[in-house]
C-alpha cells in the first residue's frame, strides 16, 4: 500500500477564509494555514495534494500557498465544489483525482502539533502502510466535547496500546449515544475515541460517498456526512483507528487561531523569546501594570 495523493477540505462556505489565515510556523516563517497543512502533506511522503475549495476561491487560495510550495505548484490542484452538500460531498469531489489510489485527507481548519519528530501525518501513514488498510487519527476526547467531533467504537488492538478496530462511527453522538455504543474499553471514564481531522482511506470510501450522493439526488438536497460513509466502511473491510498523542487546534472556534499560533510557537524556534514574553506579559497583569500605548497618553 502506498500513499502518494491527499485530500485537502476547504470549501465550508462559513470558513472558506480560515485556510487563509496567516501565523508562525515553527520556523519561524510565516504562512497560511493552508500552506501548512500542504507541508503536513508533503511530509508523509505524499506527491500529489489535492484541495477542495468553494468555486471562484482557487486564485487567492493559490497565492496563500505559493511561497509554501515554491516550485512543487504543479503538485496542488483545486477542485471547486459546485453544489454545497456537506463534507462528504466535498471530500467526494477528488473522486476523479484520487481514482482507485488510497489517500491522505485533513481537514482544511485544523492544525497538527506533533510530540516527536516526525508529523503527525507522517506517523498516521506510516501505520496505515503496515496495516494495509483505511486507518483514521483519533484523541481521547472528554464527553463535553461529542459535539463537535465524529466520534468511533471498537476494541483495542492486541499488542498495540494506541490502535484500535473500528466497529461503529457516529457524527457528533450525544452523551447518551455515545454511552450507549461508543464505549471503548481502557479509556478513562467520560472520555470517548474522536476523530482528530486526519485519515488515510481506501478507495472503497469513494465507493460509498458515491451511494450516499445518489441517495441524496434521489431524495432531495441533504448533508453528506463523512462520517455516515465510515460506518459503512467499518462493515465493508478492515478499518482502524490511531490514537495520536499530539495536540489539534480547530482554527475556526473562537480564540482557535490564537491557541494554535502559541503551540506552534512553544514547538519551535523561537520558543524562548516567546516564553520570556509571556512570562512579561503574565507578570505585568500581575502587578496590575498596563503596558498598552493608551496607558501612556
Amino acid at each position: 500500500m502506498r500513499i502518494a495523493k491527499a485530500v485537502i477540505t476547504a470549501a465550508g462556505r462559513n470558513q472558506r477564509t480560515l485556510p487563509l489565515q496567516t501565523l508562525r510556523d515553527r520556523d519561524g516563517t510565516e504562512k497560511a494555514v493552508l500552506g501548512i497543512l500542504v507541508e503536513e502533506a508533503l511530509s508523509a511522503g505524499v506527491e500529489e495534494v489535492a484541495v477542495v475549495v468553494v468555486p471562484g476561491d482557487e486564485d487567492p487560495y493559490t497565492a496563500a500557498i505559493a511561497s509554501v510550495i515554491g516550485e512543487h505548484g504543479a503538485r496542488v490542484t483545486f477542485i471547486p465544489q459546485a453544489r454545497p452538500l456537506g463534507y462528504g460531498h466535498a471530500v467526494y469531489c477528488a473522486r476523479d483525482f484520487v481514482g482507485t489510489d488510497p489517500f491522505l485527507h485533513l481537514v482544511g481548519d485544523h492544525l497538527y502539533v506533533s510530540r516527536e519528530e516526525r508529523t503527525c501525518a507522517r506517523q498516521l501513514v506510516s501505520v496505515a502502510v503496515a496495516e494495509s488498510c483505511a486507518v483514521s487519527a483519533v484523541q481521547a476526547t472528554r464527553e463535553t466535547l461529542l459535539p463537535y467531533f465524529g466520534t468511533v467504537g471498537g476494541r483495542r488492538v492486541a499488542s498495540r496500546k494506541d490502535l484500535y478496530m473500528v466497529e461503529t462511527v457516529v457524527e457528533k453522538p450525544t452523551p447518551t449515544e455515545a454511552e450507549l455504543s461508543l464505549i471503548v474499553p481502557g479509556l478513562r471514564a467520560g472520555h470517548y475515541l474522536c476523530f482528530f481531522g486526519m485519515h488515510v482511506l481506501t478507495s472503497a470510501v469513494m465507493e460509498i460517498l458515491s451511494e450516499q450522493v445518489a441517495d441524496a439526488d434521489s431524495n432531495g438536497e441533504r448533508s453528506v456526512t463523512l462520517s455516515e460513509a465510515l460506518n459503512v466502511l467499518a462493515g465493508r473491510e478492515k478499518y482502524l483507528a490511531l490514537e495520536e498523542r499530539a495536540q489539534r487546534f480547530d482554527v475556526g472556534v473562537r480564540y482557535g487561531l490564537l491557541t494554535a499560533q502559541l503551540a506552534l510557537a512553544l514547538s519551535g524556534v523561537d520558543r524562548e523569546e516567546v516564553l520570556a514574553r509571556l512570562v512579561e506579559l503574565l507578570a505585568s497583569r500581575s502587578m496590575g501594570y498596563d503596558h498598552s500605548p493608551a496607558a501612556g497618553s
